[in-house]
C-alpha cells in the first residue's frame, strides 16, 4: 500500500511539474504576442513626394545697333513666343499690335497676343548710331522664338526689326548677327505732312485707328521729302533711309 501511494504521488507531482511547464510556455506565447501588439509604437512613414524639377532660365542679351542717318527709332520691343506665332507676315495685313508699334511706336499691346511668352522693352529712343543691349531671361520651357520691333519715328507707318528667330539652337556663349529692313505697315498713307508723323521732324499725330493706305505689310519704298518735290512734307533728305536700317546681334549668355 505505501509503494501505491508513493507512485500516485510522484505520478501526481509529475502530472503538476507538467502542468506548470506547459502553463509556463503559453502565458510566455501570451506575453510575446502582447508584447508584439500593444508595444509597437513605430509611426507609419509618411509617403514620399517627388521632388518639383528646378526651374532652369536661360538669359540672352540682344544688342540693337540704328544705322540711319536721321532716322530716332521707338523703344525696342522684344517678344519671345512660340515658333507658331509671327507679329507681321509680308503681303497680309497688319495687326493692331503691329499698327500701334508702326504709327506710334507703342508696344504695349504686343503682350496680348496669344502665344507671347515674355515682353522686354528698350530705355527710350534709340538715336541714329547708337546701340543698346537689353537683356532677357525666360524658363528654359519658354525658350522657341524672338521677335524684335521698332517704329521709324519720323516716316508715317515705318518699322523694322527682325521678325520670330528660332533661338533654341544657341548654346552658352554662342552669338548670332544679322539685319533687319524696313517695312511699311500699310495701313498709314505715306503722305509725309505735317502732323502726320509723331518724330522730332514733325511731332504730329502718332497711332490713328482708321487705315487708309494699302493695308497689307511690305517691304517700305522709301521717304519722299520736300527737296522731292512733296511740297507738303517735313522732312529733308537726311531722314531718307536705306535697307538695312537696323543690326542685331543675339547672344546667350547662360
Amino acid at each position: 500500500m505505501r509503494n501505491l501511494t508513493n507512485n500516485t504521488n510522484m505520478q501526481s507531482h509529475k502530472f503538476s511539474h507538467k502542468y506548470s511547464l506547459t502553463a509556463v510556455a503559453l502565458i510566455a506565447v501570451l506575453g510575446l504576442t502582447g508584447c508584439s501588439d500593444d508595444d509597437d509604437d513605430t509611426p507609419t512613414p509618411e509617403p514620399i513626394t517627388p521632388a518639383e524639377p528646378a526651374v532652369v532660365m536661360q538669359t540672352y542679351t540682344v544688342t540693337v545697333t540704328n544705322l540711319t542717318a536721321n532716322q530716332p527709332m521707338s523703344p525696342i520691343a522684344i517678344a519671345s513666343h512660340s515658333a507658331d506665332v509671327m507679329l507681321w507676315q509680308a503681303g497680309e495685313a497688319a495687326n493692331v499690335a503691329l499698327e500701334k508699334i508702326a504709327e506710334g511706336g507703342d508696344a504695349a499691346d504686343v503682350a496680348a497676343i496669344e502665344g507671347i511668352n515674355t515682353t522686354v522693352s528698350g530705355a527710350g529712343i534709340l538715336m541714329p548710331g547708337m546701340s543698346e543691349t537689353i537683356t532677357v531671361t525666360l524658363n528654359e520651357a519658354d525658350v522657341a522664338n524672338l521677335t524684335v520691333a521698332t517704329m521709324l519715328v519720323n516716316t508715317n507707318d515705318a518699322f523694322t526689326g527682325l521678325n520670330g528667330y528660332d533661338i533654341t539652337m544657341l548654346a552658352v556663349d554662342d552669338s548670332v548677327s544679322m539685319r533687319g529692313m524696313v517695312y511699311d505697315a500699310g495701313t498709314e498713307a505715306n503722305s509725309e505732312a505735317k502732323g502726320t508723323m509723331p518724330g522730332p521732324a514733325d511731332g504730329g499725330e502718332g497711332y490713328n485707328s482708321e487705315r487708309d493706305d494699302v493695308d497689307f505689310v511690305h517691304i517700305h519704298p522709301g521717304v519722299i521729302t520736300m527737296y522731292d518735290g512733296l511740297m507738303d512734307s517735313v522732312l529733308t533728305p537726311s531722314h531718307r533711309f536705306d535697307n538695312p536700317a537696323v543690326a542685331i546681334s543675339i547672344s546667350r549668355t547662360e
